[in-house]
């Protein structure tokens, strides 16, 4: 069935409209409604240095415009930013630093002393506050 269809295909006639087919290929010039106030691009050997700056500024400028990724530009600042806060963060907390000393250990006391404060022993530290109770005596 595939291989019928196909050579059914290549040897049919195009199907195009009577207009297209009776129509004759018109020249670039009547193509265009307005003619062009400058010839695009310009020859650069035949302008001046400062006439070619301002090309060349103009050029790039509608490069950028026209280049410009804004969605894919702040995705990659994003992924940039989290893998090297990653790194920061994994080599300051968790890396083991195969040294004497470890470089970076008060950093660490000091978080981990503070992230302490959430979990559930001193929760439960803070519910059971060591004042004595006073009860209304009369």
């Amino acid at each position: 069935m595939f291989p019928t269809l196909v050579r059914r295909l290549v040897t049919s006639q195009p199907i195009v409209p009577l207009k297209l087919r009776k129509a004759t290929r018109a020249a670039p010039s009547a193509v265009y409604r307005y003619k062009p106030k400058k010839v695009w691009p310009p020859d650069f050997s035949k302008l001046t240095q400062k006439e070619q700056f301002r090309f060349e500024k103009r050029y790039k400028r509608r490069v950028k415009l026209a280049t410009a990724r804004p969605r894919w530009d702040k995705f990659v600042r994003l992924a940039q930013l989290g893998s090297v806060t990653f790194v920061l963060v994994y080599s300051l907390l968790f890396m083991d630093w195969q040294t004497e000393k470890q470089p970076f250990e008060g950093v660490r006391n000091s978080f981990w002393g503070a992230m302490g404060a959430f979990s559930p022993e001193e929760q439960h530290e803070r519910q059971r506050p060591d004042l004595p109770t006073t009860t209304d005596q009369k």
